[in-house]
């Protein structure tokens, strides 16, 4: 039977390693729920996982999947839903995965199927300790606010959501199916969508607040300080982006990553990014996104949403 270290001082997650000749398939899978339920993260190391067993222990967690269109990355298994990560070798700031859409996965799981050499080290930061940590003025600007998302539209993003690539003005207002979206015409008669999010939520295990969005990614990997925004249309203050990113980085933990590694993220309540790639040719790390099959869907996400009922891969946004 595996053996469990539990988060210690400096490091946020759990530790499963094997008591022998275990296999990543030979785990329990109750015993992952309650480990993940708990703590949040998990680490499984020195059990070996090639791609293989990577895809079957993320199946066994989750029951559906679904697909980062970002541009760049690596598919490692195309009909499981298994990526690479994002290409370069820049650091990312701490985000959620798919934070900027409302279908943000429950769970997100890293395989180390190469390791590199120096640099690449994955980050994370539990939310709700981000969320304690935060300066009192800026945790007490985000009490009760939310952040509110506004993208474009193209016509393949219209098609699959309306069914055509040019709905009507009563589409928008009465569309045909549930939407994760608001859709609306904006003064120059262009379509545009948006949705919300508390800006500090409650995880799905976990009492929280806890914090977890796309700013500092936006802010900080992007160039952008204005997605999201408040509530009332207004960006996050500049000082209150320095101020969390600060927080989170006083807080960040890493992963030094060994062949055969996988980690297991509560998407709804850690943070991840990592540090810069010295290397890229050295790192290869394997990416599922999923919906955990003993979920507890938020109020917030749509009713019979589709990337819980099947895979799901968005519409891919125009190169």
């Amino acid at each position: 039977m595996a053996q469990i270290d539990p988060p210690a001082p400096g490091r946020p997650y759990a530790v499963l390693t094997p008591t022998g000749s275990e296999t990543l398939g030979a785990i329990e899978p109750a015993r992952v729920e309650a480990v993940y339920k708990a703590h949040g993260a998990l680490l499984l190391r020195g059990f070996g996982a090639d791609l293989d067993a990577f895809r079957r222990f993320a199946r066994s967690l989750c029951a559906t999947a679904v697909i980062n269109e970002t541009p760049g990355r690596a598919v490692l298994d195309a009909a499981q839903a298994i990526q690479g990560v994002d290409g370069g070798t820049n650091a990312f700031a701490l985000h959620p995965e798919l934070a900027r859409e409302p279908w943000k996965p429950d769970a997100a799981l890293f395989g180390c199927l190469s390791p590199p050499g120096a640099g690449g080290e994955t980050t994370l930061c539990d939310g709700i300790a981000l969320a304690a940590a935060l300066p009192a003025h800026v945790r007490s600007g985000l009490e009760g606010r939310r952040l509110v998302h506004v993208m474009g539209v193209w016509p393949a993003l219209l098609r699959f959501w309306f069914g055509t690539e040019t709905p009507g003005d009563a589409d928008l207002a009465n569309p045909p199916q549930p939407l994760p979206y608001r859709f609306f015409r904006m003064p120059d008669r262009r379509i545009a969508r948006e949705f919300s999010r508390p800006a500090l939520h409650r995880p799905m295990f976990a009492e929280g607040p806890a914090f977890g969005n796309f700013l500092l990614f936006a802010r900080f990997n992007n160039g952008r300080g204005n997605f999201p925004l408040l509530d009332d249309l207004t960006p996050v203050p500049e000082d209150w982006l320095q101020a969390i990113k600060a927080t989170g980085e006083a807080l960040t933990a890493e992963v030094r990553w060994q062949a055969g590694d996988v980690l297991v993220l509560d998407n709804t309540r850690f943070l991840h990014g990592r540090r810069a790639i010295i290397d890229a040719a050295e790192r290869t790390i394997a990416t599922f996104f999923g919906y955990v099959r003993f979920a507890v869907p938020d109020a917030e996400e749509m009713a019979n949403a589709l990337w819980r009922q099947g895979d799901f891969r968005p519409p891919l946004p125009p190169l």
